[in-house]
């Protein structure tokens, strides 16, 4: 085949499209209601806007510097210590990216040979396995499995099938928690496991970290850094992130953005802390993606990260109750949801719902997504395309609730209306 019909090198062709492009399209060519793609619908703090308007203003609209501006890494050099007790320092261990998806792919090109194995938790955030293939490295999935209730249940890691799946080839651990697709918080017994594999093999972790303060009411203890108590008495679920554990700093890179916590997915504000080694060799290539980006919004960023953080707060407590509302309303509507401890986004099983349809034969996420639009009038994600093997995810579709009430409320009534 002619190298001008294929231009696309081989190992990039599965990334062609986003399955959060072809979702949101397709919301826009049938005016349905867009709970497929994780961005809010309304805007965040004031202050944070107003000062990257007034930044415009001041002048800051040419290159910033490469690591980021000064006053932002001391910012979240500080918030890294107040929330967690870790300390970087923020002119060598604390990078300015263009969003988190930079910093993650980024470190596994400035970390990874070609051949080298990159262990993920699956379902997996689409951009790893593109990062991955970008740096001729190995995917190697390790599978996080329903346990529970539903209602009260979670995906859980199993210990031993990630250190199985560890081989003399392995290099690297790419971690996401809070958990995009699933909404699992890893407990300190699973970081604990990972954390045991990393150090016994002499690993590399690099953590993504993005959904931090968005964890929700689900156990006793509280979170750390959200500046709120959760009036109900309940607490959310704490994040703890894997470089606090014992032999874990000098191995692990953490990744964060301000576009989750703040309501600014369009920022692309992220950032990368670790260690100087291997902080400079994510800046290395970091530098020959996209240099720098986002000039007037990093003072904004700055500023919100040491004055809005009870923001933050109620935005968690606003996300908690959302969360509930739309498991209420796709229980109703007939789909088996699990009851996610963070992020944006809730996983529900279309078997139910099929059945009661009458076409339980039919379990495939995809087309099911693809048609609900027409349906009626609402737009999913298949969780199916955040797997290896799509067949292991299949009867799974993911539906963000960052959405104002009304609009959840509107989608899920279209939901318990339709016929499928």
């Amino acid at each position: 085949m002619s190298s001008m019909t294929e231009p696309l090198v081989r190992r990039l062709r599965p990334f062609t499209s986003t399955i959060f492009a072809e979702m949101s399209a397709l919301a826009v060519s049938t005016g349905a209601i867009n709970l497929g793609q994780g961005f809010p619908d309304t805007d965040g703090p004031a202050s944070m806007l107003a000062a990257a308007q007034q930044a415009i203003a001041d002048g800051a609209n040419q290159y910033p510097p490469g690591p980021g501006i000064p006053e932002l890494r001391q910012a979240i050099a500080e918030a890294r210590l107040a929330d967690y007790g870790q300390r970087f320092n923020p002119d060598t261990e604390v990078l300015v990216t263009v969003g988190a998806t930079e910093a993650i792919a980024a470190a596994v090109l400035a970390l990874i040979e070609p051949g080298d194995e990159v262990i993920v938790l699956e379902p997996f955030y689409d951009s790893y396995p593109a990062a991955v293939a970008m740096a001729h490295g190995v995917l190697v999935p390790v599978r996080l499995r329903p346990c529970g209730d539903p209602a009260i249940g979670r995906f859980a890691l199993d210990p031993q099938a990630l250190a199985d799946a560890v081989t003399d080839r392995t290099r690297l651990i790419l971690l996401n928690s809070p958990h995009n697709p699933t909404g699992t918080v890893l407990t300190h017994a699973e970081l604990a496991a990972v954390a045991a594999v990393a150090i016994d093999r002499d690993l590399i972790v690099v953590t993504d970290e993005v959904y931090e303060y968005l964890t929700f009411a689900d156990g006793d203890a509280a979170g750390p850094g959200t500046g709120d108590g959760a009036a109900d008495g309940a607490r959310p679920v704490p994040h703890l992130p894997i470089g606090t554990l014992p032999g874990m700093a000098e191995r692990t890179l953490t990744v964060s953005s301000a576009g989750k916590s703040f309501n600014v997915t369009g920022w692309k504000i992220g950032w990368v802390c670790g260690p100087a080694p291997l902080v400079a060799a994510v800046r290395a290539v970091k530098q020959f993606l996209t240099f720098v980006g986002g000039a007037p919004f990093q003072p904004a960023v700055a500023g919100a990260l040491r004055t809005e953080r009870e923001w933050v707060g109620g935005l968690r407590k606003s996300l908690q109750d959302k969360r509930d509302r739309l498991c209420d309303g796709l229980t109703a509507a007939g789909f088996e949801v699990v009851r996610p401890q963070g992020t944006y986004f809730v996983v529900a099983d279309i078997r139910p719902m099929l059945r009661r349809a009458g076409s339980a034969a039919d379990t495939d996420g995809l087309t099911f997504c693809r048609t609900l639009p027409d349906r009626c009038g609402v737009v999913a994600v298949p969780q199916q395309v955040f797997y290896a093997d799509p067949a292991a995810g299949a009867h799974f579709v993911r539906f963000a609730f960052c959405k104002r009430d009304e609009v959840i409320d509107e989608a899920v009534r279209r939901l318990a209306g339709s016929s499928v």
